[in-house]
């Protein structure tokens, strides 16, 4: 797993964001598309695609796409 593919995953969980958009810094809690409906999708998404069962409490601890991606991979 690699940092690009991770964001191709996570901005596949949005409506309508351009991945282009999205950085490894970039604060997603801030996008004006993430939602508490977003999150359960990311969460959904990081259990299809990786196996691994991201408990919400641990995704709240994370700011950036670096850090949740840091997290997943902490988890692999």
């Amino acid at each position: 797993m690699d940092i690009k593919e991770f964001i191709e995953h996570f901005a596949e969980q949005f409506d309508d964001i351009d991945v282009a958009l999205l950085k490894p810094e970039t604060r997603f809690r801030e996008l004006e598309e993430w939602s508490s409906l977003v999150a359960l999708l990311v969460i959904t998404m990081v259990d299809e695609e990786y196996d691994i069962v991201l408990p919400p409490e641990e995704m709240r601890k994370t700011n950036t796409i670096q850090e949740l991606f840091d997290l997943v991979q902490s988890k692999l």
